[in-house]
């Protein structure tokens, strides 16, 4: 979501950030990502919650053959293109408009010709232009450590609320940094039902998963 460029001069812990590829296997393809920490910074590159969401889905704990997928600020595109792979009917990979070429090209170079019909690369900034979506419109949305920007919580909030239906399945995966995180849970919690349903001990990452809570109605 953050379109932040950063400087060279970094940790080496964060060595691998800076790679101008990171390679995976998930769905039984390779998939092979292009990354642009320098360009683009912190959305240009794959961080341990896009690859402990896609291991989640690998379980098989969320059925995704047949359904309409999003993934919200999708960066490299990593989550979408797996739930492509494993066999979502449609996928809408979203980021913010600077980040789409570089998002498409990850598409095209991941997933293979006769499947390309069912992604779609998409500008989405939260809260803006939803209208554009269907409201309640997708069956499963998706979100790799997209919860780390305060000012961003309402309208990532709005924007998870417009996309889902009470049917829908909302699945966060994220680390738990600072007390403004567990105040988006918090947020979050007013209206979905929430769950943590995974938690990757070795990366510290936590997967929630969220239900639309029913719409009121006043007597």
């Amino acid at each position: 979501m953050a379109l932040v460029p950063y400087d060279g001069n970094y940790l080496p812990v964060f060595s691998k950030l800076h790679k101008s590829s990171a390679e995976f296997h998930f769905a039984d393809h390779n998939v092979r990502l292009t990354q642009d920490w320098n360009q683009l910074g912190v959305a240009a590159v794959v961080w341990d919650a896009a690859v402990v969401m896609c291991m989640y889905l690998e379980l098989g704990q969320v059925e995704l053959t047949g359904k309409v997928a999003i993934e919200l600020g999708a960066g490299t595109g990593l989550v979408g293109i797996v739930a492509a792979l494993l066999g979502a009917k449609k996928v809408t990979i979203t980021d913010r408009e600077p980040a789409l070429g570089f998002l498409a090209a990850n598409v095209k170079e991941n997933i293979p010709p006769d499947q390309l019909g069912a992604v779609e690369v998409s500008e989405l900034t939260w809260g803006q232009g939803l209208e554009r979506y269907p409201t309640g419109g997708f069956d499963i949305v998706l979100g790799a450590d997209i919860v780390y920007l305060e000012d961003t919580f309402p309208s990532l909030l709005q924007t998870m609320e417009h996309l889902s239906s009470e049917s829908s399945v909302v699945l966060l995966a994220c680390k738990i940094r600072y007390e403004r995180d567990t105040n988006f849970l918090s947020m979050l919690k007013q209206h979905f039902t929430v769950h943590e349903v995974h938690y990757d001990k070795e990366r510290d990452i936590h997967i929630y998963k969220a239900v639309k809570l029913p719409a009121r109605r006043d007597l």
